[in-house]
Formats: structure tokens, sequence, C-alpha cells
């Protein structure tokens, strides 16, 4: 197993369930849809926020708008906590204490960086999008110059990452194990219901092809 890129990237509570290859940071930052970032004010009052996020190559972007409070804060090179986390399963044990979650999760830590870079700013853009739905950024009208400068796109590097991941039955205690109790595992995953067109849409727009295969365009585990 690969070590941790730094001290504060070490998984401390249960440590045999850390993972720090980059492959599976990577892939748990890409399957997950929503992010939470959190950071700390100069008054010393923590602050998270839910997001949407992408990941290309070696960098992580976030999104908003240029009023969020989080993104202005972030700007001045203050440090970030990023947790991406997927749900795969309730654990049910035969006592309450030991019922879980089985979970993979992803914590980026570091400071943003402002992208400006018209070029860059598209690339973050167009890959947001592909990152919820593929396939709609060839359907969509991209952002006009007055949108863009509505909104903020932050850059964090992946250099501090590590994953977390629980899998498997619940762990009882030997003294529980014969009781009449089922146990097991009951498994999540993520389903798309049929599309629900817009009120307003024209008569005779068709539903995009990308849309009926979405549950296998996506990354899955």
């Amino acid at each position: 197993m690969s070590r941790p890129p730094s001290d504060r990237a070490l998984v401390h509570r249960h440590p045999e369930r850390g993972i720090y290859d980059r492959d599976v940071v990577d892939a748990i930052l890409d399957e997950a849809l929503i992010c939470h970032v959190a950071w700390v004010t100069p008054e010393g009052e923590p602050r998270v926020i839910p997001t949407i996020h992408v990941r290309v190559g070696d960098t992580l972007y976030i999104h908003g708008s240029q009023a969020s409070r989080t993104l202005r804060a972030a700007r001045t090179d203050i440090p970030l906590c990023i947790d991406a986390t997927i749900v795969d399963g309730i654990v049910l044990a035969r006592s309450t204490p030991k019922h879980s979650l089985n979970y993979r999760s992803a914590v980026v830590y570091g400071a943003a960086r402002e992208v400006t870079d018209p070029a860059e700013m598209d690339l973050a853009q167009r890959a947001l999008v592909e990152h919820v739905v593929p396939g709609r950024t060839a359907d969509a009208r991209m952002p006009s110059d007055k949108e863009l400068k509505e909104t903020a796109i932050l850059a964090i590097s992946l250099d501090e990452a590590s994953a977390k991941i629980r899998t498997g039955g619940p762990i009882d205690d030997a003294a529980d194990v014969d009781l009449p109790i089922w146990a097991g595992v009951l498994p999540l995953r993520l389903g798309v219901d049929e599309p629900e067109p817009a009120a307003d849409l024209p008569d005779g727009t068709d539903i995009p092809g990308y849309l009926s295969g979405y549950g296998r365009t996506r990354p899955t585990a």
C-alpha cells in the first residue's frame, strides 16, 4: 500500500481502511456527484458547503457564484478540506453499536487558486457539466461572457489526498453471532428514473440520447 502524501492526509480512525493510491482517490472523485468544502473563517468559525466538482488530471475544480462567501474566502490562500463520499450499503448487525455503512470517501487538502485564464475556465466549465451528465456540453448552450463573470472557478491540487473505504458485512461480537436476528448488508446504488420534461418544453423536443444511457455512462465502482 502506498504511503500518505502528508501527515494530515493520514487516516487515523480505522487506518486499515485508508488508501493512498491516487487511482483509488481519482475513481471516487470521478464517481461522486457532489463534494463538501470546509474552511475556517478569520474569526475561527467553521464553515462547510456542498458544491459540484470535477477532477481533470491532478487538479480538482469547484465552482459557484462570485457572491459566494466561501469561494471569496477560498481565493485568499486559506487551507481547505474537501470531501466526496459515496454510500454503497447499509450494514445491519445484531447489535445497534455494530451497525455501519459501506462507503468510499476521498478527502483533499490544500489551498485553492482562482481560475482566470479563459481557456482553463472553458475547460473547467465543460468538464464540470460532463462530470454530471456526459454528452451534455454538445447539446446545451455554454455560458455567456456575463455569466462567466458571475461564476467563480477554483482549482485545488490533488497533491494531498487520501481515500477511506469500508466494505463487507457486519462485524458482530462473538457472543452475538448466535442471536436469532437477521444481519447483513442492504446494497445501495444510484438509480435514474424517467426524465421529467420542463413545463415549458416546446412540443416535439426529444429526450437526448445520452440521457437514456445515463446510468451506464457515469463512472461506477
